[in-house]
């Protein structure tokens, strides 16, 4: 079994039932998920709103991050466990798995797919790219 788990988060329904496929398989793991802030995301976000989003893009995703984060920890104590929250910055699939390096971590679970729009459309390009860097188990789930 391993010892740490990295659960990649982003609040969408899938991300959730990997983050509680975690918790209940495995138990006795410390557990972290991650929110990574993709700053292409908000290029398209700043392109729609123009200079008041540009101004504010590094915030708000602060913000959006926090936000997620929350919904992970709640999620993990209705089932009576702690995790770590944390936020990167970059292409997700790269942040992912440098994290993982970086930390040490046994196994990645995620869900197949991202929240909406271009991730969306890419039919889990981020998982699949995961899935075929990693140099430890990954658990995709759909």
């Amino acid at each position: 079994m391993p010892a740490t788990v990295l659960v990649a988060f982003d609040g969408s329904p899938l991300s959730e039932r990997a983050l509680t496929y975690a918790i209940e398989t495995f138990p006795d793991a410390s557990i972290t998920s991650i929110y990574v802030i993709n700053p292409f995301d908000s290029v398209i976000d700043i392109e729609a709103g123009g200079l008041p989003v540009a101004e504010d893009w590094e915030e708000n995703a602060r913000e959006r991050a926090d936000t997620i984060h929350a919904m992970a920890t709640d999620l993990a104590a209705e089932r009576d466990r702690e995790l770590d929250a944390v936020t990167e910055v970059g292409k997700p699939a790269r942040a992912i798995l440098e994290y993982a390096g970086d930390h040490d971590v046994d196994q990645i679970v995620m869900g197949s797919h991202g929240r909406s729009g271009i991730d969306r459309t890419l039919l889990g390009s981020v998982a699949e790219t995961v899935a075929r860097r990693a140099r430890i188990p990954v658990t995709i789930v759909s």
